[in-house]
């Protein structure tokens, strides 16, 4: 995106991010790297590859930095952008600051989280401490890695693609919690930072798919591999753009022209061509489950994640759970529905999808029950109904014009158009499907177009 005209009405927030023991910058929020940014060392020791350079590092400070000032930052009310610079550290500034890097990294950022950024590399003083420098040259090559979160999808795409490609696929932990070693030493265990903002929270961190295809880039990097292998089924990686919500950014985190955009800055930066690729961009999630389990078995799709919220939001008894009712944990359970497969109604807070009400459909030890979560409940539902009308011929226009996007940065365009129409005709159909299984008098209906299951 471009800088608007004039910004003195944005959000703005100038970031400096500080080694261990410097001064702060005056004017400036100071992010201090092992305390606003805490490196974790077992989990950066898997990442010890024989190609662990300096600039690995300073990647990684990059993203942790981006997201920072993405968390720290709140959007208005009214308006979706804001102006976020930051002053980062790095062991070859001239490297970071050339046009080729810097022009693409920016480019990357502004298409992602719909921000105008400026960012100023300057000289690290310190030395990176070598906690790796024992274990380099550990993990041998591969031919593509897999960014594997705790996800259905994830999961699913990563057990098909080891299926067929067996130990030549290394899966990159890029979300959910840390995997267990048992001292066997797997790589990429793990997102090898934290980041602890300073102020509140902005909750709808666009910069998270930044940082995932940063992490996953450099897997690949350390591999030598050219091919990231990313997860996410045709609903999850397009339907966010189709569908847009009030005043904000299209969300572009899975979608390929935003992986697109990073490989042109990894390129650039580290010399070597990597490429992002959806294996199920034109499969339905239900599809892709379907799939998993007739190659993998049925096992370990039900201990998946879907929602977003944490366990602060949506435990009962003290037990986290999905919510069963924002947009993915409605796609979650359209996609077991249409795969023909079931989980327990105690996988989500809304138990019951038949009950008249919300109120009703709730676990009744459930003490959230509030406002905004019946306002994420509806968009949540909103959305699929939503991106089933994307099917219908009156759609026709804003399908085309996303296609024609899509069909741009696809290494095999032919009938993309087409594709997206017969990805949406099908989620259209196991979203009736799964709205004609509920009860007449579901409140789910009272939010849904009232010909949906006619």
């Amino acid at each position: 995106m471009t800088r608007p005209a004039s910004h003195s009405n944005l959000p703005e927030l100038k970031v400096a991010v500080c080694e261990p023991g410097r001064l702060p910058r005056r004017g400036w929020v100071n992010c201090e790297i092992d305390q606003s940014i805490r490196f974790s060392t077992e989990s950066i020791e898997s990442y010890a590859f024989s190609r662990w350079e300096p600039v690995v590092f300073d990647a990684m400070v990059v993203a942790a930095s981006v997201e920072f000032a993405d968390l720290s930052c709140r959007r208005s009310t009214f308006q979706w952008c804001r102006c976020l610079s930051l002053r980062v550290p790095v062991d070859d500034p001239a490297r970071w600051e050339a046009p080729a890097v810097k022009d693409r990294l920016l480019e990357a950022l502004e298409f992602v989280t719909g921000d105008h950024w400026s960012i100023c590399f300057l000289k690290r003083e310190g030395e990176v401490e070598n906690s790796v420098g024992d274990r380099l040259g550990l993990f041998p090559p591969s031919k593509a890695v897999i960014a594997f979160s705790e996800g259905m999808d994830s999961l699913a795409v990563a057990g098909l693609a080891r299926a067929e490609q067996g130990n030549d696929v290394v899966r990159v932990r890029v979300g959910g919690p840390r995997e267990a070693t048992n001292g066997n030493g797997t790589p990429f265990t793990s997102v090898p930072y934290r980041v602890k903002p300073t102020r509140r929270r902005e909750p709808t961190v666009r910069s998270r798919g930044f940082k995932f295809a940063m992490i996953a880039g450099l897997a690949a990097y350390l591999t030598r591999a050219n091919r990231v292998i990313m997860p996410e089924s045709g609903q999850g990686a397009l339907g966010a753009p189709l569908v847009t919500v009030g005043h904000a950014y299209p969300d572009y985190r899975s979608h390929p022209k935003f992986t697109r955009c990073m490989e042109r800055f990894l390129e650039a930066l580290l010399g070597q061509p990597i490429r992002y690729d959806f294996p199920r961009l034109w499969f339905t999630k239900a599809e892709t489950l379907k799939r998993y389990v007739a190659k993998c078995g049925d096992g370990g799709w039900r201990s998946t994640r879907s929602c977003w919220r944490d366990a602060r939001w949506t435990s009962v008894a003290g037990s986290w759970r999905h919510c069963g009712i924002c947009a993915a944990c409605m796609l979650r359970r359209v996609s077991v529905h249409a795969a023909g497969l079931a989980e327990s109604p105690e996988t989500y807070v809304c138990i019951d999808m038949s009950s008249a009400t919300l109120e009703a459909a709730v676990d009744p030890r459930f003490d959230k029950l509030s406002r905004a979560f019946r306002e994420y409940a509806i968009a949540g539902v909103r959305h699929m109904d939503d991106l089933a009308d994307m099917a219908g011929h009156g759609a026709r226009g804003i399908v085309r014009r996303n296609a024609r996007a899509l069909a741009r940065v696809l290494r095999r365009p032919r009938d993309t158009e087409g594709r997206l129409i017969g990805l949406l005709e099908r989620h259209a159909i196991e979203w009736k499907r799964y709205l004609c299984a509920l009860a007449p008098g579901s409140f789910v209906h009272d939010w849904v177009r009232s010909d949906r299951c006619s």
